[in-house]
């Protein structure tokens, strides 16, 4: 079997103490999939604090996140996401844990909201765990390979993933060679796009690149479409016909499914590879072509030899080098940012572009939480071209809307069903309905719809308890914090002095209680302000 330059690309372990001198240096990394300020999206944090064995905490303003390669960045920056930190922290044998503050930032993980703490073992956060914060933001812990800058083009190819970095590495090192190039993947990865920056970056970028599917093309008829034909060679041959390699000469010639080749098309192939020589079909002299061949396939060619389908030989010659394109659920942190360039050339198609443009962090996110993260996740078996499909479905059935709309056949345009996850704390499956079926458990009312006098009238009733509030007007509860921190008829245990505290706890004979229906602020909050001035209240 050919090397494969691209196998296992897309998993890697945390880095551990004492590994080999010169290994690639794998971090966990936190990507941003959605955020209310599309143009945030792929912005990312390396976590390599973890490596070394310290916390790292994220909050609403720390720490910044950036594009892959730049040192410039910003925090998330969310008002809704709270200014009290999670914290991840790592785990002997590997994992990450997540530690969630009980008045902290409402965080989902596969459809389940989490509190306390979440402990994601080695394999799982390396798959890639989609975790929503306030309904607002989703972000993907994931593994990080530190291999050194990737290639400086990104060659037509939207992501920074491990697997795309490093396929573009290969495709700088093979292009200048006049070498055949054979391009495995599955379906709708995007072979064609690598074999057009294969030819692009090589010597043969002046001639024509010509894109061939044999899988499309009568089994009866591959041979005279491929090496041109006389006429009069076969029933229906009324003139000459030039053929796709004498098109490509001094070019590329493409060949896509080249698995699909017939029998006497492979011997045919053979000998143009070894000779550089094709006969037409009918033609008794053989015609000389310049052609550099890349071809491309999702069948397993090593079985189909195994089978007597396939010319051993020919694979040989086609597979001068080897490139294996990853299926779109090995790069999962790219899955956000191919979702916004289709969808913006979805929306510019409709003249709609502008609503990608958004500097506001308190708009309502264009892609919804819940669907960024059911979107991360799923497993993509028709890869890039399905993502570029459901896009289209998804932006053209939200026209008109602020932002997008599950679309009601959502299941069956994601073809089967997502990867399963874990469910927190229990270590049982989720059934592959539950993500989208557990959503009605994350607030879903747009903070920016309660009026002031609403949010008073909840808070007096829940006793000045935010996270019952925060239920009673079914928002998350940092957004609470949130709008009592824009009212400027409002406030918080911060912002009292330690004389009116002291006036109000003797007022009250020390009754917590009474003193929160005084002030009007969280009993919570209030308490630890009583012990910060040594005093010990009722009820505490």
């Amino acid at each position: 079997m050919p090397h494969d330059p691209l196998a296992d690309i897309s998993t890697a372990a945390m880095q551990e103490r004492g590994a080999a001198r010169g290994a690639p240096r794998v971090v966990p990394a936190l990507t941003v999939v959605s955020h209310p300020v599309p143009r945030r999206v792929g912005d990312r944090r390396l976590l390599d604090a973890l490596v070394a064995g310290r916390p790292v905490a994220l909050s609403r303003n720390a720490p910044d996140f950036a594009p892959p390669g730049s040192s410039l960045g910003l925090p998330l920056a969310d008002p809704f996401v709270s200014r009290k930190p999670l914290e991840f922290s790592p785990l002997p044998d590997g994992g990450v844990r997540l530690t969630v503050p009980e008045d902290g930032t409402h965080v989902v993980v596969a459809g389940t909201p989490l509190q306390g703490t979440r402990d994601f073992g080695p394999s799982e956060w390396r798959d890639g765990v989609a975790l929503e914060l306030s309904g607002r933001v989703v972000l993907l812990l994931h593994a990080v390979e530190l291999d050194g800058e990737g290639a400086a083009d990104t060659l037509g190819m939207v992501g920074q993933s491990v697997g795309l970095r490093r396929l573009r590495k290969h495709i700088e090192r093979v292009a200048d060679l006049d070498v055949s190039v054979l391009i495995r993947g599955e379906t709708g990865t995007g072979k064609e796009l690598v074999a057009q920056a294969i030819h692009r970056l090589g010597p043969r970028k002046a001639g024509r690149f010509v894109s061939v599917n044999l899988g499309a093309i009568p089994k009866e008829l591959a041979a005279a479409e491929l090496f041109g034909s006389q006429k009069g060679a076969y029933s229906g041959a009324t003139r000459d016909r030039e053929g796709f390699f004498r098109a490509a000469h001094g070019g590329t010639l493409f060949l896509d499914e080249v698995g699909e080749a017939p029998p006497e098309v492979q011997v045919m192939l053979l000998r143009v590879l070894e000779t550089g020589e094709l006969y037409p079909v009918g033609a008794s002299s053989p015609v000389t072509v310049d052609v550099r061949l890349i071809a491309a396939t999702d069948a397993h060619l090593e079985e189909q030899i195994r089978d007597g389908r396939f010319k051993a030989p020919l694979l040989h010659r086609l597979a001068g080098y080897d490139l294996r394109v990853p299926a779109l659920r090995e790069r999962r942190e790219d899955v956000g940012r191919l979702f916004f360039h289709f969808a913006r050339e979805e929306l510019a198609a409709l003249g709609e572009e502008a609503r990608l443009d958004t500097e506001d962090p308190h708009a309502e996110p264009w892609l919804p939480a819940p669907l960024a993260s059911r979107l991360v996740r799923a497993a993509w078996p028709g890869n890039i071209r399905q993502l570029r499909n459901l896009t289209r479905q998804l932006v053209i059935g939200s026209r008109g809307q602020a932002r997008l709309q599950a679309d009601s056949q959502l299941d069956e345009l994601l073809g089967v069903p997502e990867v399963a996850a874990q469910s927190p704390g229990t270590g049982a499956t989720l059934p592959a309905g539950a993500p989208e079926a557990d959503v009605a458990a994350v607030p879903r009312r747009k903070p920016s719809q309660v009026t002031e006098a609403e949010l008073l009238a909840a808070l007096r009733a829940s006793a000045w308890d935010l996270k019952a509030t925060a239920d009673a007007l079914g928002i998350p509860r940092p957004s609470v914090y949130d709008l009592i921190e824009r009212s400027p008829n409002l406030r918080t245990a911060g912002d009292l002095g330690a004389d009116e505290i002291t006036r109000c706890f003797e007022a009250c004979g020390g009754d917590l209680d009474a003193m929160v229906r005084t002030l009007e602020v969280s009993k919570r909050a209030l308490g630890r302000r009583l012990k910060e001035l040594g005093l010990v209240a009722k009820g505490t």
